[in-house]
């Protein structure tokens, strides 16, 4: 018998004080039997970090990468359906980046693992030359620290301000330093 997704439910009041982004989300997050707390907070932070700023723009949609091998953790389509930002959660190989990138305007990676480094070194020089990827590294004890956030039914506020990123629940507090360790020229 198959384990079915677990269902938890996040009411995150989002501030990023550097950009006047000002936003309430409800999300419902379907969890993987698989999946860690830890990639399912980073799932969730990056949803926070990249949701549309006004109402004018599509809205970034949870996926279901973990179920479906054709769909990220998250994405943003346009109003023809055409995908126009893909976010990846960990360590995708090189070939699903190249693929990708192809058909996306941006694609951004979220990795979160301590073996971050070592796994962009080995794709670094042949996923360069992609003007429409962005990658960002998670340090390995901030996520840690955002697993133990995790609750089936969570509140939780997230800040930006001066490029620092606190995650609240109330009661605890994490802060968070992605480190962006590819960006094309020029953008």
């Amino acid at each position: 018998m198959a384990l079915k997704a677990t269902i938890y439910k996040a009411r995150v009041q989002f501030s990023d004080l550097d950009r006047n982004v000002y936003a309430d989300h409800a999300v419902t997050i379907a969890r993987h039997p698989s999946e860690t707390d830890e990639r399912l907070l980073v799932r969730l932070l990056a949803f926070a970090l990249n949701a549309p700023a006004g109402r004018d723009e599509s809205p970034l949609e949870l996926a279901k990468d973990m179920w479906e091998p054709d769909e990220p953790a998250l994405w943003q389509k346009d109003p023809t359906g055409r995908v126009a930002h893909w976010i990846e959660v960990g360590q995708p190989d090189e070939k699903r980046l190249l693929r990708t990138s192809a058909r996306v305007d941006r694609l951004t990676v979220y990795s979160f693992a301590a073996s971050t480094p070592i796994w962009w070194r080995e794709l670094e020089p042949r996923l360069t030359r992609l003007r429409n990827l962005t990658v960002w590294q998670i340090p390995a004890d901030h996520s840690q620290a955002l697993a133990a956030l995790a609750q089936r039914t969570m509140a939780l506020q997230i800040t930006v301000q001066d490029g620092s990123i606190w995650v609240d629940d109330g009661t605890r507090s994490v802060e968070v330093a992605p480190q962006r360790i590819w960006v094309p020229t020029g953008t």
